[in-house]
């Protein structure tokens, strides 16, 4: 068994561990947004714990991802690509270092599947993100690739 500690840090300054997800987005096809809520309040109440990158109003959010016409309709009612758009919006919009994406093109159809990749490009640069996926589709973007084969006995 090894000992030791993990130490977060941001431009070189710890975190304290209360402050470390502050820093990390996560976004997966099982992941449950807040059905009850309109749009504009779940990205009201998302924006309370993390705000969005480049100061972004939650007008920008919901018009990078293409859903102004259904921004006061409860997410209930979404078809489970919108829904995904909306994960996908939470995730990689926020100012966070690190985004965790696992199957982020679950249930999107070509034109979101267009939206994830422009979102990546766009917003994704500076940043750490790790993709969970067997579809390259999902992470073709990638500087490295790790695979799981690689390390079974």
């Amino acid at each position: 068994m090894s000992e030791g500690s993990l130490v977060f840090t941001v431009d070189s300054v710890p975190l304290a561990n209360e402050e470390v997800y502050k820093q990390i987005s996560f976004c997966a096809p099982y992941f449950d947004v807040i059905e009850e809520m309109t749009l504009v309040e779940f990205f009201q109440f998302h924006n309370q714990f993390k705000s969005f990158i480049n100061n972004f109003s939650i007008q920008q959010v919901i018009d990078e991802v293409g859903l102004n016409y259904a921004k006061h309709k409860q997410i209930r009612f979404y078809s489970s690509g919108m829904k995904q758009r909306v994960k996908l919006a939470q995730a990689i919009l926020s100012d966070v270092s690190i985004i965790l994406l696992d199957e982020p093109c679950s249930n999107l159809d070509a034109a979101g599947i267009e939206l994830y990749h422009s979102l990546i490009n766009k917003y994704c640069k500076e940043r750490l993100v790790i993709v969970c996926s067997n579809d390259e589709v999902e992470y073709i973007f990638t500087n490295e690739r790790i695979s799981v084969l690689d390390y079974k006995k």
